[in-house]
């Protein structure tokens, strides 16, 4: 099966942000396990620069727009580390919200095409970006 556009070091990077994803999953369920969370968040971060490359990582953390969330996401991942997990990951989460809220849509619109489940996950992401906020004013 032949990849469209990822070489291989951005495949590698899409594994470690799967196996973050996994970790911070595991986490929660087992009732906010520090040592899990941290695992999740290092993996997602190695993850995420292997995708876009060093420099655009750093860019898209210092954003002007994107400070409030990078704060945010850093003070979750200090709280976590400072054995605080249950306040971390919520800190954490809004700090995720505040930078990945952009790509919500991008997510909903390719999770609408799975079968059964898309067109469920597709709206509860649009809820989340807020995107039909002003579509569903009747003037």
């Amino acid at each position: 099966m032949p990849s469209m556009w990822l070489t291989d070091m951005q495949k590698i990077g899409v594994a470690f942000c799967s196996g973050g994803g996994l970790f911070l999953f595991g986490g929660v369920l087992m009732f906010f396990d520090r040592s899990m969370l941290a695992m999740g968040n290092i993996l997602f971060l190695i993850g995420l620069t292997l995708i876009i490359g060093v420099q655009k990582t750093i860019v898209f953390f210092a954003r002007k727009q994107k400070l409030k969330g990078t704060a945010a996401f850093a003070a979750g991942i200090l709280l976590i580390l400072l054995r605080w997990p249950l306040v971390g990951f919520c800190v954490e989460t809004y700090g995720i919200v505040i930078l990945f809220g952009d790509f919500f849509a991008t997510i909903a619109s390719f999770a609408g095409n799975i079968p059964i489940v898309g067109p469920y996950i597709q709206m509860a992401l649009r809820k989340i970006s807020f995107q039909t906020r002003n579509a569903e004013l009747p003037v």
